[in-house]
């Protein structure tokens, strides 16, 4: 894989404003994508997830999330080193198991198909609206596109990853705004604990389709939070 550091990614500090992950970015301090979608989420996807936490008892529900999380960061540091050549190793038993993931993806998903790296872990900002940090940006298959890797305790549906692509699209709506780029596209790399590999891949009118959401999300975001204030006051 080729690195090509055309662009000047900005330094970050993640922070909490009223208990929701902020980034500062020279000194505004603005709301992570991830922030965002988890304000919008839609009724439906509240329900669903209220309703498995009855299911399997909020104790459990808390060790399930709490445990990926950590899976999946520890993946994602070894992902890193792939990509940037350093190495990382954890010798835990979750670190041996993420490190499979981790091998998984970059086998699979990424050797051979990225052509290009424009950066790796990186924050991306939309000036004065929203933030986040990026897995990948570069060339895949041949097209500018937004890379990022998700661990699941189980494969996962199209459907059910509705989210996940408007966070793509996000993440390409402000790279293509701060730095004159024209991503058009977004590849989804996902890995099983038992190294079920899956890729999704957004391009064209799909991939505009959830540029629309996401705009539309930010407004609800900023709407509420107007609403917020004007109580408040």
């Amino acid at each position: 894989m080729k690195w090509n550091k055309r662009f000047n990614y900005p330094p970050s500090v993640r922070s909490l404003v009223d208990d929701q992950r902020h980034y500062d970015i020279y000194g505004d301090k603005l709301p992570s994508v991830t922030t965002i979608l988890q304000a919008t989420q839609s009724e439906e996807k509240k329900r669903i997830l209220s309703n498995w936490k009855q299911k399997v008892g909020e104790k459990k529900a808390d060790f399930i999330r709490d445990n990926s999380a950590a899976r999946g960061t520890i993946m994602h540091r070894i992902i890193e080193g792939y990509v940037t050549g350093e190495g990382h190793v954890d010798l835990s038993a979750m670190g041996q198991e993420s490190g499979l993931m981790a091998q998984t993806i970059f086998k699979q998903g990424l050797k051979g198909c990225m052509d290009e790296i424009w950066g790796s872990e990186i924050t991306l900002y939309y000036p004065g609206l929203y933030a986040g940090a990026t897995d990948l940006v570069g060339i895949y298959q041949g097209e500018p596109a937004i890379v990022d890797f998700k661990q699941s305790n189980r494969p996962k549906k199209r459907e059910w990853i509705t989210d996940y692509f408007t966070q793509l699209a996000a993440y390409a709506m402000a790279h293509n705004y701060v730095h004159g780029t024209e991503i058009q596209s977004g590849i989804i790399l996902m890995c099983t604990p038992n190294n079920y590999f899956q890729r999704f891949i957004i391009k064209g009118k799909e991939f505009q389709s959830y540029m629309f959401d996401w705009i539309r999300r930010v407004d609800e975001f900023c709407n509420s939070k107007l609403l917020q204030g004007n109580l408040e006051k």
